[in-house]
């Protein structure tokens, strides 16, 4: 044996030597031992599934780029989803659990301070080559050199790596930081091909053709407008228990429409396969034509058991007229719900009062414990938001909303505000309350209208600009923008994404999710509590005190959800008889050609 491989080899035994023991396993669970077996496969794909066929989706929008991974450009729905893969994939009826795909096994130390990865020796990429630890270390460093935000901020964690031969690789972390959830962040990132991208500029927009390990490659491109994906016949992991009833579809076609009637039209004229309907006056009034009353269209209603997430007016901190939060929770206070849901959505949706409503993360109508107490004994949050969470305004069926307003009122005088002539302007300088939403589409511009016109009742001056989808995701990317409308995704297992979403240094890197700008060492601090969490119970107890933080800050305008998932498709389009928590997942979905 060589010198320098009896060197790597002390090396790496030495890592485990000094560090608690490591347990190597099929798969691993944010909290606990993962659900699954072995040798069991997803429940919510079913083992016999019809394969072949072709599919069709509709995204709105465009893309001009092929390259997911920077933020430069706009990237297609799929990329990621088929052609790349991890070396982990996530199972979605369990709150964040992974199981082996590049990777056949894990194995993390009690502390996770580290996670070691054996690769599955039959991985290969859809041109043949073999994929082995140097495409995982290219991709580690590429991403945290030249990646998204979050490929930044989650890889400069990682202090060091050793390898063991061409298919075991080690990543260190931090121990000082006590994240737990490093090991599973690291197995779900994206592995590249380095003989592919080292040969390329990674920072710059590419509609090459791209090559990954992953079920499905890229056939045709018209860019802007369709991209193809189809089966790959060689397909290394078709026979892994983990895919067992799932890339059941030989070819999935995605068409991009510019606005959602147009790709709704094309739904119902069988342009389309499956419609992920968002909105309630076309799901509970829009399904009349023939192909939804004879039965050829399925309507559905999927259960989850997912929070419901934050959608609502993001206020832009960063703005001056934004930094006030008597200014924020004035304008907030004016958002009639009642008026809104009953007016523009046939009463379909219900109110968002927390970021993690529906689950047990959710501080809505929950009294702080001793423990979450502690973790807020520095906020003076408001008696009430500790008793019961954040409550929105009642609001006003009528739409006169004369209490709301006459608070707001109030609030804005506190903030040194007063009205002149029918104008909201500053009392000192008499400059006008004044700053603008942007939307990207019509039903966002309905919405935002509403909004506008609720808020001129007392001399604001809103503007309301409605910009094509392109532009719109280069202003968000650059935060330039007053207030926008976001809806930030949640799950039962928060952890890295939500430094990515609220924490002070995310506030000012441009690609953040950070949108409203909000910097808080008290919300930094709880997100390393949840990250650092051992048991469920810590875990649950800092989300809950995040949650306070998020809804009591006035950082956004709360709106609404849907109470369930509305899908519909064509007869021919059909699935298990049962969804996971998470909701539909489409990749365990079939055709049946007899339909």
């Amino acid at each position: 044996m060589q010198k320098a491989a009896v060197l790597n080899l002390i090396l790496f035994i030495a890592t485990f030597m000094a560090s608690p023991a490591a347990t190597q396993t099929h798969g691993l669970a944010m909290h606990g031992a993962p659900a699954l077996s072995q040798n069991t496969a997803f429940g919510y794909a079913d083992p016999r599934p019809i394969t072949g066929g072709e599919i069709r989706f509709a995204k709105l929008g465009s893309f001009d780029s092929l390259n997911p991974f920077i933020i430069r450009g706009q990237a297609p729905f799929g990329l990621r989803e088929h052609v790349y893969e991890s070396l982990l994939v996530r199972h979605f009826d369990e709150p964040f659990a992974l199981y082996g795909l590049l990777a056949e096994s894990v194995s993390t130390t009690e502390d996770r301070s580290q996670v070691t990865f054996r690769l599955n020796k039959k991985a290969k990429f859809s041109d043949g080559h073999k994929l082995t630890v140097a495409d995982v270390i290219f991709s580690y460093k590429t991403l945290r050199d030249k990646g998204r935000p979050n490929h930044r901020y989650y890889y400069a964690k990682v202090v060091g790596y050793e390898t063991d031969g061409e298919h075991i690789i080690t990543f260190k972390f931090d121990r000082t930081e006590q994240d737990y959830e490093m090991p599973l962040i690291m197995g779900l990132m994206p592995i590249l091909p380095e003989h592919i991208f080292a040969q390329r500029d990674f920072s710059q927009t590419s509609l090459e053709r791209p090559v990954g390990s992953g079920p499905y490659i890229v056939t045709q491109v018209d860019a802007g407008k369709k991209i193809t994906y189809e089966k790959n016949p060689d397909y290394w992991g078709k026979n892994l228990r983990v895919n067992q009833g799932r890339h059941n579809i030989n070819v999935l076609h995605y068409d991009f429409y510019r606005d959602e009637n147009s790709a709704f039209e094309a739904f119902k004229s069988g342009l389309v396969d499956v419609w992920e309907e968002t909105s309630p006056i076309r799901w509970t009034r829009g399904y009349t034509f023939p192909a939804a009353r004879d039965g050829r269209i399925i309507k559905e209603n999927i259960q989850t058991g997912t929070p419901t997430g934050l959608y609502g007016f993001v206020f832009n901190t960063r703005r001056p007229v934004f930094q006030d939060q008597n200014v924020r929770k004035a304008l907030a206070n004016l958002f009639n719900f009642e008026w809104v849901n009953k007016t523009l959505y046939a009463g379909a949706y219900t109110r968002t009062q927390s970021y993690f409503q529906k689950s047990d993360l959710s501080s809505y109508n929950q009294p702080a414990s001793a423990a979450e107490k502690r973790l807020l004994k520095k906020s003076r949050l408001p008696r009430s938001i500790l008793e019961h969470g954040y409550k929105a305004p009642a609001g006003d069926p009528s739409g006169r909303n004369r209490t709301a307003r006459a608070e707001s009122i109030s609030l804005l005088k506190n903030a040194g505000y007063e009205i002149s002539n029918g104008r909201m302007v500053h009392a000192r300088t008499k400059a006008p309350l004044k700053f603008e939403i942007i939307v990207q589409s019509r039903e966002n511009e309905r919405l935002a209208i509403a909004y506008q016109q609720m808020l001129t009742r007392i001399g604001v001056d809103v503007s309301v600009r409605f910009i094509d989808t392109a532009q719109y995701q280069n202003r968000l990317q650059k935060f330039d923008y007053d207030m926008m409308l976001y809806n930030w995704y949640a799950s039962l297992s928060p952890g890295n994404e939500q430094a990515f979403y609220w924490s002070s240094e995310a506030a000012g890197q441009n690609g953040s999710r950070n949108y409203p700008g909000i910097r808080s060492k008290q919300i930094d601090a709880i997100i390393q509590k949840m990250t650092g969490a051992r048991t469920r119970e810590d875990f649950a107890t800092a989300a809950r005190a995040l949650d306070r933080l998020l809804m009591s800050g006035d950082y956004v305008v709360p709106l609404f959800h849907q109470p369930t998932q509305w899908i519909a498709r064509w007869h021919q389009v059909e699935h298990s008889w049962r969804h996971a928590i998470y909701g539909a997942k489409f990749d365990s979905w079939w055709i049946n050609p007899d339909n």
